[in-house]
């Protein structure tokens, strides 16, 4: 009785102290998560020329992995055998290369001395990307660019549809490496403008796969964002081969390619919509023209429905990355004059992000399974701070969170992986950004441990840092703030070719190599 007694007694004791010591506990929690993160900066350098590269792939796609290895591409010191037909701006010979626990290795290319670039990386480690073969393009006169993965300290020539033009996109984690390919077929709809089919592809041990389309002559796949699953494909077809009087190209849908076959998402009104990516649920997000094709809006396709995401009040928003719970992170336009701002779509409603403090705009990029949300914030024409944003807000400059002295000015985070390592572009101070021309270093932002930011200095140590004077800007004229007016659907047409709805553009210039850009 006596033992029952004090066994009780000693039971609310502990629970009257539990009671005091437990919100004092959780307060705690909460603050140390509400307080800002610390990252070590990590300059990832080039091979010797001015400048490394962003995704040559565009928006949605992986640059790091769940384990932290970085995969992408930078100048050498070497000019470009091919100028002035040259695979990157600033008329370098630029290779891919794969950055792992402070070591980063030349991938190499497919002939000595040409150029590549990684664009996607699996938690395999396994890197796609392009490569130049050392052969000129018959059709368009430009070196040739092939699709390859690098696997295992190997370079693979994933090959082409018949013709001989292929970009690696993105490889998932089953191996499967999914591209874009010409055909050879003659396509007066060309979706590139360079006279023949362009179609989807998955690579698959050795075997190409054309995916087919909708019904018209071209098909070109989206991101991978979240999408691990073996077999799901998301992109843009054309639904036929009739021309619409105001756009001048066929209707092109968006598609999900499932189990081998491919399914028509729908649209929004208008003739002109792309699936960006898909999560491992098989939620599918994109944007979608309005009837008329002069405004387009992001969608959420789910369980058979296409969903408009809306805006903040202007005309067009951007969905770019959706993580496996259904949060998705991008822009919306605001009423008024050009200005855009980062949002978070979580359970059907749209988060205003807000901007850097004193900037007009901003875009999300990447989304994490936390919640985390990166992006650049802006003029509302180049990227000038890279940011994060998580939750509570506000949204906070990832340059007060690293350790002055880099020398950098982060202008625009890319990527986050699960652990919340960052990859974003930078400029050395005092350069203006022209995020267009994706100049500048490619940064890695690891969070730092300790609550005293030991272990936070910046490290260099693999930068080969261009001073000011070896940094390439390149001219561009861009058209002042307000001065936009109303786009015809040709006109959106002819931008979505060059790259604004996110599916894959051949740039064709004197100055400028066949790309794949988002």
């Amino acid at each position: 009785m006596h033992s029952k007694a004090l066994t009780f007694m000693s039971t609310i004791t502990f629970l009257a102290v539990l009671a005091v010591q437990l919100p004092m506990r959780l307060a705690a929690e909460d603050e140390k998560e509400r307080k800002q993160p610390r990252y070590k900066l990590i300059d990832l350098g080039t091979f010797g020329g001015p400048h490394s590269y962003g995704s040559v792939n565009g928006d949605g796609i992986s640059l790091i992995n769940n384990s932290g290895v970085v995969a992408s591409f930078a100048d050498t010191a070497l000019p470009d055998p091919n100028t002035p037909l040259c695979f990157v701006p600033d008329c370098f010979l630029a290779h891919a290369f794969r950055w792992r626990n402070g070591v980063k290795t030349d991938l190499g290319a497919l002939k000595r001395m040409n150029s590549s670039a990684a664009g996607s990386i699996n938690n395999r480690d396994w890197i796609t990307g392009q490569s130049e073969n050392g052969k000129i393009d018959p059709l368009l006169g430009f070196p040739e660019v092939r699709a390859v993965l690098w696997k295992h300290h190997h370079i693979i020539n994933l090959g082409t549809l018949g013709g001989e033009e292929s970009l690696g996109v993105y490889v998932n984690d089953h191996g499967q490496v999914v591209g874009i390919s010409d055909n050879a077929v003659p396509d007066p709809f060309s979706m590139f403008g360079i006279g023949v089919q362009i179609r989807t592809f998955v690579w698959d041990d050795g075997v190409i796969q054309d995916i087919g389309t909708l019904g018209g002559p071209d098909s070109v796949p989206g991101a991978s964002c979240n999408n691990q699953r073996e077999g799901l494909i998301v992109g843009a077809s054309y639904t036929s081969f009739t021309p619409n009087e105001a756009t001048g190209i066929p209707t092109q849908d968006p598609f999900l390619w499932k189990n081998g076959k491919m399914i028509d998402l729908g649209n929004l009104g208008g003739t002109l919509s792309f699936a960006q990516c898909a999560n491992n649920r098989g939620e599918v997000i994109g944007m979608s023209n309005l009837a008329g094709d002069v405004v387009g809006h992001a969608f959420l396709w789910r369980h058979g429905v296409i969903k408009d995401l809306g805006t903040l009040g202007g005309d067009n928003s951007q969905a770019i990355w959706i993580n496996d719970a259904g949060d998705i992170a991008g822009s919306a336009d605001l009423p008024g004059n050009d200005l855009h701002d980062a949002v978070l779509w979580r359970h059907g409603k749209i988060l205003d992000l807000g901007t850097v403090s004193g900037d007009p705009c901003s875009r999300g990029r990447g989304i994490n399974s936390r919640g985390q949300v990166v992006g650049g914030s802006s003029d509302c024409h180049n990227f000038l701070r890279a940011f994060l944003w998580q939750e509570g807000g506000p949204m906070l400059d990832l340059n007060t969170l690293i350790s002055p002295g880099s020398g950098l000015q982060l202008t625009n985070a890319i990527n986050i992986n699960d652990r919340g390592e960052i990859i974003a572009k930078s400029v050395p101070l005092g350069v203006t950004p022209i995020d267009d021309e994706d100049l500048g270093h490619l940064v890695l932002l690891i969070p730092c441990e300790s609550d005293d930011n030991e272990g936070c200095e910046t490290d260099t140590t693999a930068a080969n840092r261009a001073s000011p004077n070896t940094f390439v800007p390149v001219t561009r004229n861009m058209p002042a703030p307000g001065s936009q007016r109303a786009l015809t659907p040709r006109e959106n047409v002819a931008i979505w070719r060059q790259g604004w709805l996110g599916s894959i553009t051949f740039r064709v210039s004197r100055r400028q190599r066949i790309e794949y850009r988002r």
